[in-house]
């Protein structure tokens, strides 16, 4: 594995890292200032940033692999996590270490202080195995709800809803109000079932949803799942819900909310700024929380999505070393601060949320806050922490297309999302036997939406 620069000591080491890359404004800034910055701090180490698309970034890494020429790190996308952790070099060895393995309890590198215990703990648990964290998070973010509180007060209704029965309560006073406002939408994505899922407690996969083994057997029909379609079809059928017509319509559903035609909708706490913004802009006012959960069951809490950065194997000490200062450079209480405010991803770090606090910036944007305190009050359970699959897009495809069947063609959804583990179970089995046993990268493992 070389996957960065093998040469002594005094010539210089070359860190290759690779960044997925988001179209999304502020995404990039700073970053590669910082890479300049650690270089100057740190003679004799040269970091290069490249931006690929969060698309494509597993293909383009597997066809450096199989080139002889693998970056240093890479950031995956987290329905990708299990692959990368699964992923070889050409010689069949781990292409990735465990970052926390390779730090090995120093709690300074080159210098720079190693912040990984400080990590926002729902962040560093989805990315820990067998009590290390095996990559580390950057860009992070977890699923709110966003509420248009003028079309709220208007129906009388004054606090946002943090129950499935009170959301169900403030669509109907929504639907009394007279003109054509919709009282929600959202995308149909896996994405948010695995909230639900987790918010009750349950679990997607066996052997503690991935985490203590090797997840074998996955579960669409569970108590859980069924629990949140149910009353996801229960609001489409009363009017409350209205689907977009097509599958993982994230712009669709904001473009909603965004226009004033919808009271709530969810979405990633990354749009949290862009979802205020419209709002000003339409002349109306938004207020950021968390999720409605199941108010029959305690809420164990909410899951997190984004990337996180995984560390070549293989590395020599130089080059190790040197990746490993700079990843904990880029997430230091100032740098992670900073990537908030431009980025618009959860502050990663509990010493960033501090710092931020300190300056007042929650308290002139308190909609930015409304993920860490989601966050904050996540369990460390298998079902919070969230489920380590292969061909996890496949999964989250499996659930949408049960999910718009039971929307839109009224489909039971029992028997529908059965017939669903079954599809998701082909295609665990068919990664397991094909992925992990083949020579060759087959296109379908390397999906991340």
């Amino acid at each position: 594995m070389t996957g960065g620069n093998a040469n002594p000591q005094d010539e210089l080491v070359t860190i290759d890292v690779w960044l997925a890359y988001y179209p999304f404004p502020g995404h990039e800034d700073g970053i590669e200032e910082l890479a300049e910055e650690f270089g100057r701090a740190h003679p004799g180490h040269r970091v290069n940033i490249r931006f690929v698309n969060y698309w494509t970034l597993p293909a383009k890494v597997a066809k450096a692999v199989e080139e002889g020429n693998p970056p240093t790190v890479a950031e995956y996308y987290y329905t990708n996590a299990q692959q990368a952790r699964d992923a070889k070099d050409k010689d069949g060895t781990p292409l990735y270490t465990s970052v926390g393995e390779a730090i090995g309890g120093r709690t300074e590198i080159l210098g720079v202080p190693v912040v990984i215990d400080d990590i926002v703990a729902a962040a560093r648990d989805y990315y820990s195995y067998d009590g290390t964290l095996f990559a580390m998070p950057r860009n992070t973010s977890t699923a709110l709800m966003f509420a248009n509180t003028t079309l709220l007060e208007a129906a009388g209704v004054t606090e946002l809803p943090r129950t499935w029965d009170e959301f169900e309560t403030a669509c109907a006073a929504v639907a009394e109000l007279p003109g054509t406002t919709h009282p929600s939408t959202w995308p149909v994505h896996g994405w948010l079932f695995q909230q639900a899922i987790a918010q009750q407690g349950g679990l997607l996969a066996d052997h503690d949803n991935g985490r203590s083994g090797r997840a074998e057997k996955v579960d669409l029909a569970s108590d859980e799942l069924i629990a949140y379609v149910n009353w996801w079809r229960r609001l489409h059928e009363k009017g409350y819900y209205t689907y977009t017509g097509k599958e993982a319509d994230w712009l669709g559903a904001a473009k909603a909310f965004a226009t004033g035609q919808v009271a709530f909708t969810f979405a990633s706490s990354h749009e949290s700024a862009a979802m205020v913004r419209a709002g000003r802009a339409g002349g109306f006012q938004v207020k950021a929380g968390s999720l409605p959960h199941n108010g029959r069951v305690p809420n164990a809490g909410a899951i997190i999505g984004g990337d996180a950065a995984f560390l070549a194997a293989g590395l020599d000490k130089a080059t190790e070393d040197g990746a490993l200062a700079f990843l904990q450079y880029m997430i230091n209480p100032a740098n992670a601060a900073s990537y908030h405010k431009t980025g618009n991803w959860i502050p990663i770090t509990n010493s960033a949320v501090d710092r931020l606090d300190e300056e007042g910036w929650f308290t002139e944007n308190p909609h930015m806050r409304a993920a860490t305190n989601q966050l904050h009050a996540t369990t460390n359970t298998p079902a919070s922490r969230g489920a380590l699959l292969g061909d996890f897009a496949g999964i989250q495809h499996v659930m949408d297309e049960a999910m718009i069947d039971v929307l839109v063609s009224g489909a039971d959804p029992v028997a529908r999302f059965t017939r669903a583990t079954t599809d998701a179970q082909a295609l665990l089995d068919d990664y397991t036997v094909n992925y992990l046993d083949s020579d060759t990268l087959d296109p379908r493992y390397v999906k991340v939406f």
